[in-house]
């Protein structure tokens, strides 16, 4: 499979091969086992408090001579608790209990819990490399609502890796013919739901992912692009490729980031 590699000014150079990862069969099913495992491992545990509905003292005696306990009063045997007393007249009400006022709950979130899935090397590996071929057909890009250039898939010169400032990769953007893409992706939308008062107030749509092949500039100045998301190529993953388990994300190359999938065999 071939592909052109174009300039920083969006024309064409010339055309190189696509390594073998992005030949591999699309297997969504697999996509989406690595994407939940990624998203179990960032997973915070959560849990109720251990004592809590527990803080009430609540045992009532059941014996025959002991003044302050239920015999003889043919009341059920709950847990109560003494809310006031006049002389040996006591009276309770239930507590501790699942079914009670104030109780403890049956079966509560556990903190201990453990949320992390696991998935085989292999099966991780082939994942990423049905992400990747994915991400170079137009059919399923667009059905992510993406807007696609006249030139797919892109592959850019690794000067692009050297741009130091925002607007500088905005203005490759635009001359690569991402411009309606970036305007999609610029618009945010207010959640519904509690989440706007617990620090998610905006849902933004995911817009393109860049692949570089090593630590460079371009990582800074295209952090503050909306839905833009830089990585190095060894570190993709499925989330990365497929957010939300969804394939087909439209993603940008650089000639090294291609160049080292292909010597190093990356995910093979």
């Amino acid at each position: 499979m071939k592909a052109p590699l174009l300039s920083l000014d969006g024309k064409e150079i010339k055309k190189i091969d696509l390594p073998i990862q992005f030949s591999e069969e699309i297997r969504p099913d697999l996509v989406k086992r690595a994407v939940l495992a990624l998203q179990s491992n960032n997973r915070q545990a959560y849990g109720t408090k251990p004592e809590a509905g527990k803080r009430a003292s609540a045992k009532l005696s059941k014996r025959r001579r002991d003044y302050r306990g239920s015999y003889g009063y043919g009341i059920s045997r709950v847990p109560r608790k003494i809310l006031t007393r006049r002389g040996r007249r006591f009276y309770w009400v239930a507590a501790f209990a699942p079914g009670t006022v104030g109780g403890r709950k049956a079966h509560p979130p556990k903190s201990e819990k453990i949320w992390k899935q696991k998935i085989n090397k292999k099966e991780r590996r082939k994942a990423i490399r049905s992400a990747i071929s994915a991400a170079v057909v137009a059919e399923l890009v667009k059905k992510r609502n993406h807007v696609l250039p006249k030139v797919y898939p892109i592959i850019i010169e690794n000067k692009f890796e050297e741009l130091d400032k925002t607007s500088k990769v905005k203005k490759v953007l635009e001359k690569i013919d991402l411009k309606e893409e970036l305007e999609r992706v610029n618009k945010k939308k207010v959640r519904a739901g509690k989440g706007k008062s617990r620090g998610r107030t905006y849902k933004k749509k995911k817009g393109p992912l860049i692949v570089v092949s090593k630590e460079c500039e371009l990582q800074k100045s295209a952090k503050s692009i909306p839905g833009v998301d830089v990585c190095l190529v060894k570190n993709l993953n499925a989330d990365l490729l497929a957010p939300g388990a969804d394939i087909g994300r439209l993603t940008i190359w650089t000639e090294g980031a291609i160049e080292r999938l292909s010597k190093e065999k990356l995910f093979v």
